[in-house]
């Protein structure tokens, strides 16, 4: 799950959901987070898009 899903999921913002956690690094292990590259970004994307565009 991205922190955008668990924004929308609480009503928040991504920059209001992170600060937390980045605030707070030694409360969460490292596994618990994690940083896209740009490419993974963008192929995540490109394969959102086309799942969208497959439901529609």
């Amino acid at each position: 799950m991205l922190d955008a899903d668990l924004a929308k999921l609480y009503g928040v913002s991504t920059q209001v959901l992170n600060q937390p956690v980045k605030r707070n690094t030694i409360r969460f292990p490292d596994d618990f987070t994690f940083q896209l590259t740009g490419e993974e970004a963008a192929a995540l994307r490109s394969q959102l898009v086309t799942t969208a565009r497959k439901q529609g």
